[in-house]
């Protein structure tokens, strides 16, 4: 199949706008590759260090030690450096335990060893959401890679696995990992939990509780019947998102990314993780993380995205990852590629249905096969398998302990996933919104159509509690465009406000014309509301929100792709920005921990340059 014209053609400016910056990338990956392993190279006190707490077996294999006589020296096995982000606080890294034991069990199996190299913070949003540890959770993202990059810093490793799934951590763990570009790299998840209670009957409890309708109690255990178990959260927000750009990348081993944690099949696809990569090393012209992931890639991702109605917060992510490989890609190429790509999946919430049926109806690889075949996605990319991206287009089984994989067939149910003759959507979903208020993004494969376009007077808010208090004061029953500034990675560490959605989503189904202008972020929840969000430059560096007042007509038009404050352009550029109020600046660089992220604030990028705080 030829490739799409667009396809092409945004993939090209990438390449070309991207020459000096990938160039140096791949000088500096392509040095490190050349020097010789890190046990024949670094000083004996040094691989002394690395493998003292090493079973002896092992010693011998990762450092050719001939006074441990297991092997001989010239029987050096690789070694593996495993980078977790376990904890059991979270649902969906909780399974990731006892994986370094079993990575070291199949690693020996095969004559090499691994080691956990180190352990990357892991926070989640589900916990935060709407607390001033929400204020970190943007900037964990690259906590999460300078924690891999000094994981990965010993030097004594000749592959690397990837352990992690949610929010900021996989791309945390990415751009750490292209740092040490010149490694052979795999990704690890650990799928998600069962399905508990819908996502459509957790979002009605949760509607009667901004009402006063149920109690606490009631909405306790509302939650806790969606957030029951081990895994992911079922939903297609950012965590599910990111293991679908996995799948797209080719970083996973195929079909890994939605088998749940219990499945006898998941402990059999980590372990051929560790046979994955022991391939790569092993064969004559090894492929790298940093080459594989080149610009053909990076649009593959972009595209998987689009397809799927995938998490906006990877408009921000993805361009820091692309960044991290000395690519360079912006808003305008997501833009270009959602006017082509069709939607082929309607996942909560921009459906009814929840990951684990996405999975059963066809899941990540029907959805790649539908694309390669029609066009939209790179089929000539390098990818952790020898066969390529086609063998992302198939799913794992497993029969009496062995692995192996099968054609997936038509759509098991296409009110999930469809076709790409006959889409949901001939369009992606996500748009570039841009007017006299900035550059913005909206995600409308969950809005409907009637919602796209919403003209209405403001009401500006300092923040979400503001909001919040106006709402229970019955304050907003009107038609209203909700105006959350201060909320920009240089403000206060742009959290997401999806504790905004109930609220709003009320007042919408109230008959009201409702929708949110924010410099601030929505999860990939961010549900049915139209929200012009990540609007850049925000307002704390004197971006046009800081501009507006009570009262102002907005239109956001997610059709023609604007955001229009109706003020005469004369009175409008007359107006003298607002500050930050002192108080609520005071108030978000303290407490929980916010002091250790000022540099981070000071430091950040716009949101469309990723937010990136160490370029």
């Amino acid at each position: 199949m030829t490739l799409n014209a667009i396809v092409a053609q945004v993939t090209a400016r990438i390449a070309q706008r991207s020459q000096a910056t990938r160039s140096a990338y791949l000088q500096q990956i392509d040095e490190a590759a050349a020097r010789k392993p890190g046990a024949d190279r670094l000083g004996c006190a040094n691989v002394a260090h690395a493998f003292a707490a090493m079973p002896p077996a092992d010693k011998s294999r990762a450092s050719g030690l001939a006074a441990i006589p297991v092997v001989s020296a010239a029987e050096r096995g690789p070694n593996i450096g495993v980078v977790t982000a376990y904890n059991d606080l979270l649902s969906a890294h909780a399974p990731l335990q006892h994986y370094p034991d079993l990575v070291k069990d199949e690693a020996r199996k095969w004559g090499a060893t691994a080691q956990v190299a180190g352990g990357v913070p892991a926070m989640c949003d589900g916990v935060t959401q709407g607390t001033p540890g929400m204020e970190l959770s943007l900037f964990s993202r690259d906590v999460i890679a300078m924690s891999t990059a000094v994981s990965l810093s010993h030097d004594v490793f000749d592959a690397a696995l990837m352990l992690g799934v949610c929010d900021k951590i996989v791309p945390g763990l990415l751009i750490g990992a292209l740092q040490f570009g010149h490694l052979p790299t795999v990704f690890v998840p650990a799928g998600p939990m069962g399905s508990g209670l819908s996502n459509n009957e957790k979002s009605k409890v949760r509607e009667q509780a901004a009402q006063g309708l149920v109690g606490r109690a009631e909405l306790l255990k509302a939650e806790s019947a969606a957030y029951h178990g081990e895994g992911t959260c079922t939903f297609y927000g950012t965590a599910n998102s990111n293991q679908m750009l996995l799948e797209a990348m080719g970083l996973h081993v195929p079909g890994t990314a939605f088998v749940n944690p219990g499945d006898g099949l998941r402990q059999e696809l980590t372990r051929e993780s560790v046979r994955t990569v022991l391939q790569l090393v092993k064969a004559k012209n090894f492929t790298p993380i940093g080459h594989l992931v080149d610009e053909r890639c990076i649009v593959n991702a972009m595209v998987a995205l689009l397809a799927t109605g995938g998490s906006t917060n990877h408009l921000i992510h993805w361009v820091a990852v692309a960044r991290a490989a000395g690519l360079i890609i912006d808003w305008d190429d997501f833009s270009a590629l959602s006017d082509v790509v069709p939607l082929l999946t309607r996942v909560y919430p921009n459906g009814s249905a929840d990951v684990n049926q996405f999975q059963a109806a066809g899941g990540p690889g029907y959805v790649i096969r539908e694309l390669l075949d029609e066009g939209f996605m790179h089929a000539d990319v390098l990818t952790v398998r020898a066969g390529g991206l086609r063998e992302f287009t198939q799913k794992p089984v497993g029969v009496n302990g062995q692995l192996s994989w099968e054609d997936i067939g038509a759509s098991k149910d296409e009110t999930v996933v469809r076709p790409a003759s006959a889409p949901f959507s001939a369009t992606g979903g996500l748009r570039l919104l841009q007017g006299n208020l900035g550059r913005s993004v909206i995600k409308v494969s969950a809005v409907p159509e009637e919602r796209h376009v919403i003209e209405a007077p403001a009401q500006v808010f300092s923040s979400q509690e503001e909001l919040m208090a106006a709402f229970d004061a019955g304050q907003m029953n009107k038609d209203v465009v909700c105006v959350v500034r201060w909320q920009g990675p240089q403000a206060n560490g742009m959290p997401e406000l999806h504790k905004l959605t109930p609220p709003l989503a009320v007042l919408q189904g109230q008959g009201f014309k409702v929708a949110l202008v924010t410099d601030g972020r929505m999860s990939g929840a961010s549900g049915k509301v139209p929200a012009a969000i990540h609007v850049s430059p925000e307002a704390a560096s004197g971006g046009p929100l800081a501009r507006v007042l009570d009262g102002d007509m907005i239109r956001m038009d997610a059709v023609a792709g604007t955001l229009q404050v109706l003020v005469d352009p004369e009175t409008w550029n007359a107006r003298i920005p607002a500050t930050m109020p002192p108080e609520l600046q005071a108030a978000n660089s303290r407490g929980m921990g916010r002091e250790l992220f000022t540099n981070l604030r000071k430091h950040a990028l716009r949101a469309e340059e990723g937010a990136c705080t160490w370029l």
